[in-house]
């Protein structure tokens, strides 16, 4: 064949209108899914409006329970049905892409992943972790699909897609998702905490509940009228909160527990944590005190609330000091506590061993820290009482704790209670009636001086000759201190 018989435009004019003709008649892929939802809404989704939504990872119990309050309504039911879709774990996803791609991939149905969240209680909650919602009410239909958060990203929220006829119908029901999520939320009321997620501070921060032991105010043994002037900052604050705020004044305060480890300042804040119920508490420590956005967010939303800061030290060092200048954390801290409206009913509670490192502009204005209170070592007739404290439950033969507290002079709260644990061990070692003696009493007291002044140290007890020096200042790096709730490598000790 000649070349001047080969017409390139001709062919090409030709092959196209072939081309085309093929991919007219073809069939489309079948999708059953798809025709389900275009048979519940009565119209074509791809040409529907899709509304969409991201929550924070902590909220997605609190969408969980909110849309199943949303479908239990008189005259709503909803259809709950799997996507099937590859790297559900990896990529993201949402409902635009899946109408989209449909012409070319066949929507499919697939099973509907859940993820398991732990509540108060060991209650767990199964939330719909990838799955569609095909929504049925006498006043509207909806399709929304539901998109957890990534597991293997640092980025991903929880994603809400909502398909309806008109885009104010979308806009309505997220709306009263929001209602029922504030309504509903399961944090509120509870004590929790907020740890960094796998990605570090500011991702995926993992919630946990708490339950703390029941102290009671014969409990905290504190210098008279100690205990009186913190109660009346917290307790009885939150009683009065109505009236006060009636009367047009701040509820925000902030209070400063300060002094030694082991005074007693993590048994102060359980026991003001037992004397207000219904107080959502965000308990706060190492790696924690980098999660200070979520906790406020979430403190805001589910006041009345207590934020505790424990060794606040860390991230409020007097900006004078080396590196302190320059701290982020320490004005975010600043500015949350000065962001706070009047009549938001919020406590701050902060603790530190070393109230001397702390940023002078903590105190300078109202709202921040109202009222600072030491917590000092005990004197002899409160040694007395932690002793007798301590002792209970216990059978005591030819103990003196008058005598006893002479000898432990320095001594602290901590160090008490383990003198007398140790003392209950070894007499339950020697026999089934578990009496302690002076002698199991001895041999307790020259355990502990056996472990040297550090020992010693670390147990709160403190003496006129300690050689040790000044306490090193903690690293920022949330390594674990005595007196917190919880660490990340190490277990804090507690009293």
């Amino acid at each position: 064949m000649a070349e001047s018989d080969l017409d390139l435009a001709r062919f090409g004019t030709v092959f196209k209108a072939f081309m085309e003709a093929a991919v007219d008649a073809a069939v489309p892929p079948s999708s059953p899914l798809l025709d389900r939802i275009a048979t519940h809404l009565g119209a074509d989704p791809s040409q529907l409006p899709v509304i969409s939504e991201e929550y924070d990872s902590f909220d997605q119990p609190n969408f969980q329970v909110a849309m199943d309050e949303y479908i239990q309504a008189p005259g709503r039911h909803a259809d709950l049905v799997g996507i099937g879709a590859d790297n559900k774990g990896f990529g993201s996803h949402s409902l635009s892409d899946f109408l989209s791609r449909s012409e070319r991939m066949p929507l499919v149905e697939g099973p509907v992943d859940y993820m398991n969240f732990r509540l108060a209680g060991d209650q767990v909650l199964g939330c719909v972790h990838f799955g569609l919602y095909l929504v049925d009410g006498a006043d509207r239909k909806l399709v929304v699909f539901v998109a957890g958060p990534v597991e293997h990203s640092p980025f991903e929220k929880l994603r809400v897609d909502v398909l309806a006829l008109e885009p104010e119908i979308g806009q309505a029901f997220l709306r009263e998702i929001g209602e029922l999520m504030e309504r509903l939320n399961v944090y509120r009321g509870h004590i929790i905490s907020l740890a960094p997620g796998e990605f570090g501070p500011g991702r995926h921060p993992l919630v946990a509940f708490h339950t703390l032991p029941h102290i009671t105010r014969e409990d905290v043994i504190l210098p008279e009228g100690v205990l009186e002037r913190i109660e009346r900052e917290t307790v009885v604050f939150a009683e009065q909160a109505k009236r006060l705020r009636a009367a047009g004044l701040s509820l925000k305060r902030g209070l400063l527990l300060f002094g030694p480890p082991g005074v007693g300042k993590t048994l102060t804040i359980e026991y003001l944590c037992g004397r207000m119920p219904g107080r959502t508490i965000f308990l706060t420590s190492g790696l924690g005190l980098g999660l200070l956005q979520p906790v406020m967010q979430l403190a805001r939303a589910l006041a009345p609330s207590m934020v505790v800061l424990e060794d606040v030290d860390l991230i409020a060092q007097e900006r004078m000091m080396p590196g302190a200048g320059t701290n982020p954390l320490l004005f975010q801290l600043l500015n949350e506590m000065d962001g706070l409206k009047d009549d938001c009913d919020v406590i701050f509670l902060l603790t530190t061993n070393r109230a001397e490192l702390l940023e002078a502009a903590l105190a300078a204005r109202p709202g921040r820290i109202d009222l600072a209170v030491e917590l000092p070592l005990p004197d002899k007739a409160d040694r007395v009482r932690l002793l007798e404290l301590y002792a209970r439950g216990l059978e005591l033969s030819d103990v003196d704790l008058d005598a006893l507290s002479e000898r432990i002079e320095g001594a602290t709260p901590a160090y008490i209670k383990e003198l007398l644990r140790k003392a209950a061990v070894l007499a339950a070692t020697e026999g089934p009636e578990m009496v302690v003696t002076a002698a199991h009493v001895e041999t307790a007291l020259a355990e502990l001086d056996a472990g040297g002044r550090l020992a010693q140290r670390l147990l709160g007890f403190h003496s006129d000759d300690d050689e040790l020096g000044p306490e090193p200042v903690p690293s920022p790096t949330g390594f674990p201190h005595s007196g917190g709730w919880f660490s990340y490598s190490v277990q804090s000790k507690r009293h």
